[in-house]
């Protein structure tokens, strides 16, 4: 038995908003001293393990026979604790029957080795702690009512969209099911504790895990915010502070939502994921979406791989955030090829705020500060980095800035240093400054988070930061004002990848290229369960939040939208038409930036940005079958028992003839070259004009050849499948190596087909 280490993953604390990063650093203060210990030794020697045994010898198909697998299950835990005492907490945790075969018990490590010896065990490892990684993006989208998309997939109507994260709010506006159908018969989940009055026709479905704990309740926002992007209602006169004001509304506002709140303070367990996964495919859901992960690792022993494979076999298209690890390459995680990994962009939406030097020079941030009887008179600047003796002094941290001279003054604070931006502001506000210049990190380039600050605030950029600090050392006396210009639409950069956004190449398997998509995860309003202002007569409240955890239910509403237009698409059909038809341009009809307003980089972008439109009608797909996991999972070099862990059945890979992971036929190339020449296969399917001709489009990638055969592709009828085969040759050996791109690109007289190719020169990356 291989065991892991239990570990504890934060998302980039700026970009988490302030009540929750209050809640969170508390938490993980504890956990920073404790952490190098097991959560749960410190109650007791019981630890949670996940624990995966062989199928036993008759099929599990009914409800009598899934109480045999529950008995089947009881046989590997010691007899003296198979059986519980009325007063004890249950051993045996989770009896899972879809996403493995296998359970949850709690165990100590002594009995986990004796288990070991039990026939049909496999193997066992203790539960992991994952952490968690808007009114403009419809529009932003080019979603409009009454037309294009939203018209003809109805908003979503009769799709469910399963949510795993926090909980959520049903009181919440964007939860009424005002103008909303009963679910389908199809439907077999619940509402659970004191949710059973509180679930409508929009909210049907709402349970927690682990089962019997609290209720499904949000009570740090997470959660309310992303069901409400990828299905609130529409909800007028949406703002915060009264920026971004307008009708918040989701992306599939007519789809129905179900939550499954796996999430607690200390994190979200994947014993209690695994269980959500597994509940929410026999209740029926239809997309899955998940804003929440934890670092890259082999498929078998990632547990939500491990569920999403699960659920896309039984045409559940799962949608996860990529992490919030950027602007770092290799950095993402849910990157299995059944899964849609989502990376964070910008809208064309600015909270546009300025900082005046007293030499008149102008720096732009953003901010969400409601500015109503601001004084923006130019006031003395304070660095209390300077003469500081505490560390986190720069950071603003609480409790740090005792230096009398910072009455009636703007401070200038550093990001980070663990404290949130109310914490920051606060502590400046408590020591008598009247204004805060938060500057962020060098690595964050031109990322910035506009936040309901406590006080009159904003947030600059690394350079600016530094600039403006010279200016202080240069000048005896110097002061600023800041000013506050509202909400600004019209970017012409957008959309711009996120700094934190979580890069490629995926470590797991790197032949794939992720992520798939990126989408709307900076500065996006949504539902919250409380009022940043501190209103108290509303329950329509709303917050600004930034992460891949917000770019991720967007996608899973365009998801929605499509499944409830072609209802017999399956999941990896759909994925393929978002890839295949997403932009790579900005507005400026430039190529897509990064944070450094460069160029951005393949394995920051992967296919591009959705455009949900045109996902509507892609012309081809790529259609990856589930037999083709075989091959490829075998080609990973896996062990024949650890691909089976994942198809839940005996496998011997000497049996099959295993695929590189380029062959898998999906929508992308990712190939790193080792070889002259290598050549791989895949196949189209025609969901466009029955009668339709594709020529072929070739961008090679800097010093590489790539041949398709053939060139042309002609369809006589819908759902007809056709072949190509792409080679890739080295013109020149050079050994400087790096990432190089290009594309293929099928064009009919309506359609336009985009394959995108990333090549790894192995001379600098190797895996």
């Amino acid at each position: 038995m291989q065991k892991y280490q239990t570990s504890f993953l934060l998302v980039q604390s700026s970009i988490l908003p302030t009540n929750w990063q209050l809640a969170m650093k508390i938490f993980f203060v504890i956990f920073g001293i404790l952490g190098c210990f097991s959560w749960p030794s410190m109650q007791s020697d019981l630890e949670t393990y996940i624990v995966q045994v062989e199928s036993p010898e008759s099929q599990i198909s009914t409800q009598s026979s899934r109480m045999d697998l529950e008995s089947w299950y009881k046989s590997f835990l010691p007899k003296t604790i198979a059986t519980t005492g009325s007063d004890e907490k249950p051993r045996l945790i989770y009896s899972y029957h879809n996403v493995i075969i296998g359970f949850a018990a709690r165990l100590s490590a002594k009995q986990v080795k004796e288990m070991e010896m039990t026939p049909g065990f496999i193997s066992a490892w203790p539960q992991r702690i994952l952490s968690l990684h808007t009114t403009h993006t419809p529009s932003f989208l080019g979603l409009q009512q009454n037309i294009g998309l939203w018209r003809d997939s109805n908003y979503g109507k009769g799709v469910i969209i399963g949510v795993l994260d926090t909980g959520i709010s049903p009181d919440h506006p964007s939860f009424s099911d005002k103008g909303m159908p009963a679910p389908p018969a199809k439907w077999k989940g619940k509402c659970e504790s004191n949710f059973t009055k509180k679930c409508n026709n929009k909210l049907i479905g709402a349970r927690t895990f682990p089962l019997g704990s609290d209720s499904p309740i949000d009570d740090f926002g997470h959660g309310t915010h992303t069901a409400s992007t990828a299905a609130g209602g529409f909800v007028k006169g949406a703002n915060v502070n009264g920026y971004a004001k307008g009708t918040a509304v989701g992306i599939a506002p007519l789809a129905h939502l179900a939550m499954y709140k796996v999430c607690q303070p200390f994190g979200c367990a994947d014993s209690d994921i695994l269980a959500a996964m597994d509940a929410a495919i026999d209740d029926g859901v239809d997309i899955l979406s998940i804003s929440l992960g934890g670092s890259s690792r082999s498929f078998y022993e990632d547990p939500i791989a491990l569920g999403a494979y699960s659920a896309a076999q039984r045409g559940i298209l799962v949608s996860c955030s990529a992490a919030n690890n950027g602007p770092y390459e290799r950095t993402l995680s849910n990157d299995a090829p059944w899964i849609m990994t989502v990376g964070a962009s910008t809208l064309d939406r600015k909270l546009k705020a300025t900082v005046t030097l007293g030499n008149q020079k102008v720096f732009e941030g953003e901010s969400a500060f409601h500015p109503n009887d601001h004084n923006s008179a130019f006031s003395p600047l304070f660095d209390p980095s300077l003469n500081a003796t505490d560390f986190d002094s720069p950071y603003c941290g609480t409790g740090t800035l005792n230096d009398p001279e910072i009455k009636g003054k703007i401070v200038m604070c550093m990001v980070g240093g663990g404290y949130s931006m109310t914490q920051k502001g606060q502590a400046v506000k408590d020591a008598g400054g009247v204004g805060m210049i938060v500057v962020s990190t060098a690595d964050y380039g031109f990322t910035m988070f506009a936040d309901a600050h406590v006080l009159p605030a904003l947030y600059i950029t690394y350079k600016d930061g530094m600039e403006i600090l010279d200016y202080m050392n240069t000048t005896s006396k110097p002061t600023a004002k800041i000013l506050f210009q509202g909400t600004i639409i019209g970017d012409k950069d957008a959309p711009v990848v996120a700094a934190f956004s979580s890069r490629g190449p995926s470590i797991a398997t790197p032949g794939i290229l992720k992520p798939d998509i990126i989408g709307p995860g900076v500065n996006i309003i949504a539902a919250w369960p409380t009022s940043v202002e501190n209103k108290t007569n509303t329950k329509s409240t709303f917050n600004i939040i930034s992460g891949t955890s917000m770019s991720c239910p967007h996608l899973s509403g365009v998801a929605a939208l499509l499944k409830s237009t072609h209802p017999t698409w399956s999941p990896s059909a759909i994925k393929s038409a978002i890839m295949t038809t997403a932009y790579t341009v900005n507005f400026a009809n430039d190529p897509i930036l990064d944070e450094r307003l460069l160029p951005a980089n393949i394995f920051a972008i992967g296919a591009g940005h959705v455009n949900p439109s045109r996902a509507n009608d892609p012309g081809l797909i790529y259609d990856t079958q589930f037999k083709d996991y075989l091959p490829y999972l075998c080609g990973l070099n896996y062990t024949n028992r650890q691909v089976g862990n994942l198809l839940q059945r005996k496998v011997d890979c000497r049996e099959v003839k295993s695929i590189p992971e380029a062959q898998l036929n999906y929508p992308s190339f990712s190939i790193t070259f080792g070889e002259v020449s290598q050549t791989y296969t895949r196949t189209v399917t025609n969901v466009g004009e029955a009668k339709s001709s594709y020529s072929v489009e070739i961008a090679s990638p800097p010093g590489v050849s790539v041949t398709v055969k053939p060139s042309t592709l002609k369809f006589s009828k819908l759902n007809q499948k056709l072949k190509y085969q792409v080679t890739f040759t080295k013109r020149d050996n050079r050994t400087n190596g790096g990432v190089i791109q290009g594309f293929l690109k099928w064009t009919s007289k309506k359609h336009s087909v985009r394959c995108p190719i990333a090549v790894v020169l192995e001379s600098t990356i190797g895996f």
